[in-house]
């Protein structure tokens, strides 16, 4: 992973969020909660735990002695205790609380440096395993994880009949033709 990286991918998540969004707003909330056998049961659960899950890493980055300051902000933000946890119960609440995160995320990713990336984060995951692992690798994980659940969640919108078009990452990549 690196600086550039991890800035583009920020954007991509962003973008994809504002897409996500977009389209699960199509549906009425009945839809947006009903279980649909998913891992997090339904298109509101799923959309949640990625919510959930990117606040837990978030804190865990902001351990690193090096991380930037813009983390401290996290403590404006919801503390979750369980990756099933639902932090909103309505899209709405749930939209504004993604698109604060994803501004967060973004500002933080594009403050990276390859110095902090090479390091390593001693952490305890919510199953209470402590660990010890490369930075970068983990801000890859932590990208990476957003793009499998949101996969899920695209998925789950289909199924719902809502198609969000194009998903993938070279949607954004800018184009190097001179």
């Amino acid at each position: 992973m690196t600086p550039q990286n991890a800035a583009l991918m920020a954007e991509y998540n962003r973008w994809m969020n504002d897409r996500m969004y977009e389209a699960a707003g199509k549906l009425d909330g009945a839809e947006l909660s009903a279980d649909k056998g998913a891992f997090f049961g339904s298109i509101l659960g799923t959309l949640n735990h990625i919510v959930v899950a990117d606040l837990i890493w978030l804190r865990r980055f902001a351990q690193q002695p090096a991380s930037s300051q813009t983390l401290n902000a996290l403590s404006a933000f919801p503390r979750p205790a369980s990756l099933r946890e639902i932090l909103a119960a309505d899209l709405t609440s749930l939209r504004a609380l993604r698109q604060r995160l994803d501004e967060l995320i973004v500002q933080w990713a594009g403050e990276l440096t390859p110095e902090l990336l090479s390091s390593h984060l001693s952490y305890t995951s919510t199953a209470g395993v402590a660990s010890r692992r490369n930075f970068g690798a983990l801000v890859q994980h932590f990208f990476n994880h957003q793009t499998h659940h949101r996969g899920q969640a695209s998925t789950l919108l289909f199924q719902s009949g809502v198609d969000m078009g194009v998903t993938d990452l070279v949607a954004i990549i800018p184009s190097s033709d001179a």
